[in-house]
């Protein structure tokens, strides 16, 4: 039988999908920010999820936010890419409770602090990808870079208020 974890993801899922589509890929400051929160949906996939499931989610997040954006593979090829290096990042961003039974990623069970350089590792590495394979070009390395850092820290700041507001907090 399929537990209230499988489908508060299905949820998730589509309410990442759909937040991506209609609100944030409306926000484009200037051309250097575009804001990308479904990230968020690979970030707090559980640790126990095998990594196959994992990139079979993965591609088809970003098969969905394609479909809706016409961008040809780009969300698929770096979601993908997101989920392939997400276990070196909870390796890297290291905390002994990563491995403990029923640990879900996120502020609640790893605290802030953890889940900041979490996301940001992951959401660094996905726009990285996301825009080099965009622009497929280092003319504009700079300017592409920029991209990436403001990007980068747009959407992080984005997913960790989600986060913090859509969890119910331990007391």
């Amino acid at each position: 039988m399929l537990n209230r974890s499988f489908f508060i993801n299905i949820l998730r899922f589509i309410a990442v999908v759909l937040a991506q589509v209609f609100i944030f890929n409306k926000l484009n400051f200037g051309g250097i920010a575009n804001p990308m929160i479904y990230p968020l949906f690979i970030i707090l996939l559980p640790f126990e999820t095998n990594n196959n499931l994992n990139l079979i989610v993965a591609f088809m997040l970003g098969l969905s936010v394609d479909l809706f954006t016409g961008s040809m593979g780009l969300h698929t090829s770096a979601a993908v890419f997101t989920a392939f290096i997400r276990p070196l990042a909870y390796r890297v961003i290291s905390s002994n409770r990563v491995y403990e039974s029923g640990i879900k990623p996120g502020i609640n069970d790893l605290g802030i602090r953890w889940f900041i350089s979490y996301t940001f590792f992951l959401v660094f590495a996905h726009h990285f990808f996301f825009f080099y394979i965009e622009s497929f070009s280092f003319n504009e390395f700079w300017h592409t870079l920029l991209k990436i850092i403001i990007s980068t820290l747009l959407s992080s700041l984005f997913i960790i208020i989600l986060d913090f507001i859509f969890k119910p907090h331990k007391k």
